[in-house]
């Protein structure tokens, strides 16, 4: 069963192949629905400062009646601080209101801030986000360290000065947008890729080729959605609060052939409908 499977990244750290997403699940819901991922079997969830529910996914963690050491815990620093010891304080500010002792996995959200995403040049504010977040690694505060929507030049700029490479680069991957030469540079060089937003934000659902494919393995878009990021090598991160989702989301004990792992990968549809507002769908 896929929840009980599992990568090994770099640092010899452990994290399950699938796990929880909690974008838009609102700070008041979130403590249910961790509560409700564990109890199903999930043991990886992930959130961030921008989400705004680190309080609640942290009180689902501790009321999951579930070990610390058998979760697997994410976070991310807010993409907007680009300064060592802002940095710094807010690694220690969301161990605070995650209530935990450390933290699995802290990423840097975005090589640039929301407002200037894709845009201006924040080289330097990255290196000193990811010396903070080295130091909050060697310090055990955090058990594995990384980054998300880094691009090939984003990583090779933190590489300049960096003493850990990032364990984990977390993407936009789903069927219609595959960065398949980002995946494979950062696979040569042993960093995980996370594929966040794994259906598309519910995008795809509609998308006819892909609904005749799930229809022949006899399977839901998002079953067949999910599993290509897996097959894909990635970690893949669906988000739902809907308990019945959650338990569809893990049953992906299937195959999906080499040509339709092709087609997949070369189909084109990342229209992204209202949510094309957000910076990480529309890429400015």
């Amino acid at each position: 069963m896929i929840l009980t499977e599992t990568y090994i990244l770099s640092n010899d750290v452990t994290i399950p192949k699938l796990g929880l997403g909690t974008w838009f699940i609102d700070d008041d819901k979130a403590a249910q629905a961790v509560r409700d991922a564990i109890e199903i079997g999930y043991r990886n969830i992930d959130t961030a400062q921008a989400y705004g529910n680190e309080r609640g996914v942290g009180e689902g963690i501790r009321t999951s009646g579930v070990a610390r050491d058998e979760l697997f815990i994410s976070t991310k620093l807010a993409a907007e601080i680009k300064d060592h010891d802002a940095a710094t304080a807010a690694i220690d500010g969301s161990l605070t209101t995650l209530g935990l002792d450390y933290i699995d996995l802290m990423l840097i959200h975005a090589p640039q801030p929301w407002e200037d995403f894709r845009g201006g040049d924040y080289a330097e504010g990255n290196r000193e986000a990811w010396r903070a977040l080295e130091d909050a690694y060697k310090a055990g505060k955090v058990r594995s360290i990384g980054v998300s929507n880094f691009l090939q030049s984003d990583l090779e700029n933190i590489a300049v000065t960096s003493t850990v490479t990032p364990h984990v680069n977390q993407l936009l991957v789903h069927a219609g947008n595959t960065p398949t030469e980002l995946i494979a540079y950062c696979q040569d060089r042993g960093i995980l890729v996370q594929a966040y937003s794994p259906i598309a934000h519910g995008a795809i659902l509609d998308n006819p080729q892909v609904q005749a494919m799930a229809e022949r393995y006899g399977v839901t878009v998002p079953q067949l959605c999910i599993r290509y990021t897996l097959q894909l090598g990635t970690q893949s991160l669906p988000k739902t609060a809907n308990p019945d989702h959650m338990r569809a989301n893990a049953q992906v004990d299937f195959e999906i052939s080499e040509a339709d792992m092709t087609a997949l990968r070369d189909l084109n549809a990342a229209d992204y409908g209202e949510h094309s507002v957000f910076p990480v769908y529309s890429g400015k």
